[in-house]
């Protein structure tokens, strides 16, 4: 049984204006934080990173695909991996929408992932996405970037701390057909970078709860009446969109 107050309309209607006064609040402390974020000093790529497409193989500038933004998701699935990562492939979920609005803000978007290219593209026409996938698997783009490390270096920070680290950790590396070094040797995150002239230079980097405004089943679900209802069972119930039974 709830334990929730039951109120009438008028009580309702006068502690949902209380919380607006708040929620417009965290609303322009929001846009404080992103012109923060487009102030940020950018550092320019040196390195001629490439990349494999679905088109051959690219440069970074190239990935632009003539606009000047270029906003990079690095997705979990290293070369190790026999699937992509079930939580990043619900992030990719979302973000595959938003292809063709973030095109026409002059912003290409772009997955990057250490598995070779073949593996990349089966996966992608497993789960019916469209947003561009690119393969970092023959460079170094996404160690030196930030977003992973070698097996031996990853087992190295990894094994002390096994017993610390979520479950979802232990689950989403089985179904990718690795151990938690191998799966977390592949990290996530989001990265920007701008085109000016023939220069790239990356602006912004966020990786951990900072890429949850790509998860936009959270926003959702905290506005509905559970909130996001995980407990201690953080993730866990996220699944590939085509491995889903029924509502739990």
């Amino acid at each position: 049984m709830s334990t929730h107050k039951v109120a009438t309309r008028d009580e309702w209607t006068r502690a949902c204006e209380q919380l607006l006064v708040k929620e417009r609040e965290h609303t322009r402390r929001g846009d404080e934080l992103a012109a923060q974020r487009r102030a940020l000093p950018r550092v320019r790529i040196e390195k001629q990173y490439r990349f494999d497409t679905d088109d051959g193989v690219r440069t970074l500038a190239e990935l632009f695909d003539g606009r000047s933004q270029l906003l990079v998701y690095h997705f979990m699935f290293g070369p190790g991996y026999e699937s992509g990562c079930p939580t990043n492939s619900s992030i990719a979920d979302a973000i595959d929408g938003l292809v063709p609005h973030l095109n026409a803000c002059d912003a290409t978007i772009v997955l990057v992932s250490g598995a070779p290219i073949e593996q990349l593209q089966r996966y992608k026409r497993r789960m019916g996405w469209t947003v561009p996938w690119v393969s970092c698997a023959n460079g170094s783009f996404n160690h030196e970037i930030g977003f992973s490390g070698t097996e031996a270096e990853t087992r190295a920070w990894v094994t002390p701390i096994v017993a610390e680290l979520p479950a979802v950790a232990s689950r989403n590396a089985r179904e990718t057909g690795t151990d938690l070094a191998q799966y977390l040797a592949e990290g996530f995150g989001f990265t920007a970078f701008v085109l000016e002239g023939a220069s790239v230079y990356q602006t912004y980097a966020t990786t951990a709860r900072g890429v949850e405004f790509l998860m936009s089943y959270y926003a959702v679900l905290d506005r509905a009446p559970k909130g996001r209802d995980e407990g201690s069972a953080f993730q866990m119930w996220i699944r590939r969109h085509d491995e889903y039974e029924t509502a739990r």
